[in-house]
């Protein structure tokens, strides 16, 4: 039977300015492991520590600029555009734009702090 998810679960978030996260499924809202589903808003000027996952992130972005580094470079990805990273490669997020971004995150298995591996600060 289908499964109606009334809101979703606001995460605390990392990085050098406050991010909207609000998870629809995942380990916080659902307790799914396989899969974490999460819609970000972050404004201009926003970045995170680097990290190593364990799990691969396909990011869809519907609003503004996400640009992600990466061990070879750095990718600027736009509204309406997508980018996938890999288990195991290093990424650093930030939206260096005037307007921020807002986009979706969909993690296979699903995102964990257990699992992200940030960089030490």
């Amino acid at each position: 039977m289908p499964r109606l998810i009334p809101a979703p679960s606001v995460i605390p978030c990392v990085g050098t300015k406050p991010k909207q996260i609000e998870e629809y499924a995942g380990g916080a809202t659902t307790g799914d492991t396989g899969v974490s589903v999460a819609r970000m808003v972050s404004p201009s000027g926003w970045t995170e520590p680097g990290q190593r996952p364990e799990f691969q992130e396909i990011t869809v972005v519907l609003r503004g600029l996400l640009q992600v580094e990466h061990e070879g470079g750095t990718l600027d990805v736009h509204a309406g555009q997508a980018v996938i990273t890999a288990r195991g490669e290093w990424i650093r997020y930030s939206t260096p734009g005037p307007e921020g971004a807002e986009y979706v995150a969909v993690c296979t298995p699903a995102f964990s702090p257990d699992t992200v591996h940030r960089d030490e600060a």
